[in-house]
């Protein structure tokens, strides 16, 4: 493949996974990873490289949803995530691809349903108390179990903060500015191990920020109902993508 052609592929990744990034306030490697892989990339620098590109893109979104970002509940969300990050950042490749697929699947389909909980089970939802160690615990889980699979924990950040009582525009805020955090947590890691490309993760990255930037202000003119709706979708979609292609 003419390099020029590969340059254009890797801005149309980055452009894409970013505008998904805005959005719905997920880090992009859910989509990215798998992109980059299919592109002929590495899996592991496919890996390394969606986490190089998850700051930079959530930085432009976190910007974009500023007044919506829950500051409070961030700090929470970042420390459960980048402990969950560094602890499977190391544990990469010991568990069954198969295994983790399942379980994410399973996880997802679970988070998704958080998004709707307060109107599936009210009586339930108005008993939940959003503590620090749910938070903290929840977003560790989260992250140990997406980072595995080269990702920041970004796609079932939005739903679980939606499950602890924020409306759907502060989890999405709040979502992009803690994936900064994780991912740079992960992408050091993975930087230690050189499985970082970076003439690729460049393109990957200009094209993000474009596309963040796209998402971000679309998705502030968007409906909540339609975000919600977007968001759920999204995330089962991704879910059974990740599964199909690992049994395929």
């Amino acid at each position: 493949m003419e390099p020029i052609t590969q340059m254009i592929i890797y801005l149309l990744i980055g452009l894409f996974a970013g505008f998904m990034s805005g959005m719905f306030g997920i880090g992009g490697g859910s989509i990215r990873t798998p992109l980059l892989y299919a592109a002929g990339l590495p899996l592991l620098s496919a890996f390394g490289i969606n986490l190089l590109v998850i700051p930079f893109s959530s930085f432009i979104g976190a910007i974009s949803h500023r007044k919506n970002i829950d500051l409070k509940i961030a700090q929470y969300v970042i420390i459960g995530g980048i402990l969950g990050t560094v602890t499977g950042a190391f544990l990469t490749g010991l568990i069954s691809t198969l295994v983790l697929a399942i379980i994410f699947v399973i996880v997802s389909i679970i988070t998704v349903l958080g998004i709707y909980f307060d109107r599936i089970f009210p009586e339930i939802a108005q008993k939940i108390n959003p503590s620090t160690k749910t938070i903290i615990g929840g977003t560790f889980f989260l992250n140990f179990l997406t980072i595995m699979r080269g990702g920041s924990g970004g796609s079932l950040f939005s739903p679980f903060l939606r499950m602890m009582k924020l409306n759907i525009r502060k989890a999405i805020a709040t979502s992009l500015v803690a994936t900064i955090f994780t991912a740079v947590a992960g992408a050091i890691v993975f930087c230690s191990r050189d499985n970082i490309i970076f003439l690729p993760a460049l393109w990957v990255i200009v094209g993000s920020v474009s596309g963040t930037r796209i998402g971000s202000l679309i998705s502030l003119k968007t409906k909540p109902t339609w975000l919600e709706v977007g968001l759920s979708l999204l995330i089962v979609i991704l879910a059974f993508v990740v599964l199909i292609k690992t049994i395929w």
